[in-house]
């Protein structure tokens, strides 16, 4: 769910290289969120099997589906999707359902990872992390912040400070939805509406800065270039704990009205070259110790419940692990499909454009 933490020059650069992917025995071609994955996984894995991994790269969820859409669902042998587009995903048949019996470590999920919403039964994804989306705001400038939507939507509350919103559409229609009372996770037309009537007010504000993604819109934090926004838990504590000075009166915060929780699952391309591959590199990641790695690496939460006793102190408490009260008020974005989805693009457009 990151931009994180390798420039978008990076990315491309390794998108051109996935162009060039062939089904080569030996390699595994992995399709990842920038920055996502300790290479000293990668290369442990790499002696395990004596194979090479080819990493390339993606910013966004649509430039991930657009990629597989245009030929990558036969270049690719593992992805990483979110969970709102794991169903997009399996209904245009972009995906291959897991061959259970090669998953050694398959029980080490937690249990409310085994059988989610979006994909019951886990029968085409396996868990990767999972971390929540909130509010990034400077606690010097908002000393009394409420812990509300409303430091975003609400001028009053706002006042005359520079301020971002998240590029993703449904993740910033939903913060606008539950700021309305809506709910994180509405889908009703007429909430819909009304939120995206919110967003078009909210951007005419002469403090709007525009809209900005994770990592570059904690950069504009630290900077003072604005003083709120939205990013991912986990790439605020890792930013926070390399330049500590920089984020020193930075605050994660989640909504009250509710806030995103995801979850990115590893999954295995329809015209995978190496589906065997990929199979050994889902069991390896879902290793208690490799996924205690991984956390330990990125400071999201694992979805291993195996890989507890493994892991950094700090994972296991706020912000990585939310609280108890703040895990009531999380849901996951839900995944559209047919007519609703066209609705809400249809929508998000507008906001785009106004």
């Amino acid at each position: 769910m990151k931009f994180n933490k390798i420039a978008m020059a990076l990315s491309l650069g390794g998108l051109a290289l996935a162009g060039q992917a062939q089904a080569e025995e030996g390699k595994l071609y992995l399709f990842n969120w920038t920055e996502y994955m300790d290479p000293a996984i990668i290369e442990a894995f790499e002696d395990e099997y004596d194979v090479e991994v080819v990493q390339n790269y993606f910013n966004s969820l649509p430039e991930m589906f657009a990629k597989l859409n245009a030929g990558g669902a036969s270049q690719y042998d593992i992805i990483v999707p979110s969970n709102y587009y794991i169903p997009r995903l399996i209904k245009t048949g972009l995906v291959q359902e897991l061959d259970t019996s090669k998953l050694s470590h398959l029980d080490n999920v937690m249990s409310q990872f085994q059988d989610p919403s979006y994909d019951p039964g886990s029968r085409y994804s396996a868990p990767y992390q999972w971390g929540t989306t909130g509010i990034i705001y400077n606690a010097e400038t908002f000393p009394d912040a409420p812990k509300s939507w409303s430091l975003l939507f609400d001028p009053e509350v706002n006042g005359d400070y520079p301020f971002a919103l998240i590029g993703d559409g449904q993740v910033g229609m939903g913060g606008a939805c539950a700021f309305l009372g809506h709910g994180y996770d509405c889908t009703g037309l007429d909430a819909w509406r009304e939120a995206a009537q919110l967003m078009i007010e909210t951007k005419g504000r002469n403090t709007f800065s525009g809209f900005s993604d994770g990592t570059p819109a904690l950069q504009q934090l630290s900077r003072g270039v604005i003083h709120a926004g939205m990013s991912y838990n986990g790439d605020y504590f890792f930013y926070k704990s390399e330049n500590p000075e920089a984020f020193e009166h930075l605050e994660f915060m989640i909504p009250d009205e509710g806030a995103e929780m995801w979850v990115d699952a590893m999954m295995i391309p329809s015209g995978a070259p190496n589906p065997d591959l990929a199979h050994k590199f889902i069991d390896f990641i879902l290793d208690a110790e490799i996924g205690a790695q991984l956390s330990n690496y990125n400071y999201y939460a694992s979805p291993n419940a195996a890989a507890e006793p493994y892991l950094d102190s700090v994972l296991t408490q706020p912000p990585i692990m939310p609280s108890d009260e703040d895990m009531d008020r999380l849901l996951f974005t839900p995944s559209l499909e047919g007519e609703q989805l066209q609705t809400f693009q249809q929508l998000w457009s507008e906001v785009k454009a106004r």
